[in-house]
């Protein structure tokens, strides 16, 4: 039995990329064994390259913002003038891989701990398709981005031209989700991805003799009462039908050997995310005077460092819905999910949403059960790359349709 024939899928597409789905397979396999970071993905790149060589793509322009590449592919018609574009973050992860399989990662302290090796094999398919059938009127953009796990590389396309040297009308990403079973997508018209915020805090106390506490401002206590509470600035300020976190994940104070000395200072790092810029911008502030506050009745200072990493990740409407219809068209509208809950995690496509109208799939790949991302033990399923290949390449299609196929 075929490897694709778990994963219900209808459409001249998805039966095409399944012919080459070993190929697929074979290609995230070797790019899963040779992870490479944000802005060194230069094997990945380099296999990248010699692939859509291979399918015979029109344009292939490279080094743009550092590592991305990007590949061209014209219709068989461009009467319509349109340029659709399709973006595949392609770096890895800097953790340790668990895995025992044959093509686990040949990289000491790095990983595809996200899936970004399966994106990059979905759209390298989608290349081939559409290069090899050409069914549409425009010109299709592949982006292959580099960067996407905490270097902000869709930002880095954007400040080197990528929308000037290639004008489109809109674009499409995805990305896979163990939590959703294979042969399902999800994409809604609106919130996706939460807005990923850092927060560093401050304290300066007065250090001493922890025999003689009372001689001491002491930025442990402080740093407890700052962490208790930071907590009520969601509960007590966020409406209950809006959505934000704030997560205090790290501490650092004094040292671990000296038992009996109180440290003058102490230092919380976390996270915030929000969806909305209003929501955003109170929690920013009332992070800044609650902090102070707590540290000023206790006779220390707070000083807040509030940096705002990647914006919220937030579908057009339009666009929204029409991916879901291409969805639907490939895998039936029972199996397509269009109010699923945004998460909070967060996404540097956001950038792209900020500048061009476009929508962010979700492709089921595990179901119940399944390793989540950034888990050491994570593997892509390569069960659903043709889905994922013929997914991007029904949004160029359907989004750019031949005269003769518009209905």
């Amino acid at each position: 039995m075929p490897h694709t024939a778990r994963i219900r899928a209808q459409g001249r597409a998805f039966a095409h990329i399944a012919a080459y789905h070993p190929e697929l397979t074979a290609l995230r396999r070797d790019l899963h064994a040779h992870p490479e970071i944000g802005f060194e993905e230069h094997y990945t790149a380099k296999r990248v390259i010699e692939s859509l060589k291979v399918c015979g793509v029109d344009e292939i322009h490279t080094g743009i913002g550092k590592t991305g590449v990007v590949a061209v592919i014209h219709g068989r018609q461009r009467t319509s003038g349109h340029l659709i574009g399709l973006r595949a973050d392609m770096d890895a992860l800097p953790m340790t891989e668990h895995n025992d399989f044959a093509w686990k990662s040949t990289k000491q302290g790095m990983m595809h701990g996200c899936g970004h090796d399966g994106h990059t094999a979905m759209l390298v398919g989608a290349a081939r398709y559409l290069a090899e059938t050409r069914r549409f009127d425009g010109t299709a953009v592949l982006i292959f981005q580099p960067g996407e796990e905490g270097f902000a590389g869709a930002k880095a396309m954007i400040e080197d031209g990528l929308f000037e040297r290639f004008p489109v009308q809109s674009v499409y990403g995805m990305h896979n989700w163990p939590q959703m079973r294979p042969g399902t997508v999800g994409v809604n018209p609106g919130p996706m991805m939460a807005a990923a915020d850092r927060i560093t805090i401050e304290i300066t106390g007065k250090g001493g003799h922890g025999a003689h506490p009372y001689l001491t401002v002491d930025p442990v206590l402080v740093s407890a009462h700052i962490i208790t509470a930071v907590q009520s600035i969601v509960s007590r300020n966020v409406r209950a039908v809006d959505s934000a976190v704030i997560s205090l994940c790290a501490m650092q104070a004094g040292d671990l050997g000296a038992f009996s000395v109180v440290p003058g200072s102490a230092t919380l790092v976390g996270t915030v995310r929000t969806f909305s810029p209003e929501i955003q911008a109170l929690v920013e502030r009332r992070l800044n005077e609650v902090c102070s506050g707590v540290a000023m009745g206790l006779g220390a200072t707070a000083h807040v460092k509030y940096e705002r990493i990647y914006p919220a990740t937030i579908n057009s409407p339009e666009e929204g819905r029409f991916a879901a219809q291409v969805a639907q068209s490939l895998v039936g509208e029972e199996h397509v999910d269009t109010e699923m809950d945004p998460s909070m995690g967060a996404e540097d496509f956001s950038f792209m949403l900020q500048v061009k109208p476009g929508a962010y799939l979700r492709l089921g790949q595990g179901g119940e059960g399944s390793c989540f991302l950034h888990n050491s033990r994570y593997d892509f399923n390569d069960e659903v790359l043709p889905l994922g290949a013929a997914l991007h390449a029904g949004l160029i299609e359907q989004g750019m349709p031949l005269p003769t196929e518009e209905h």
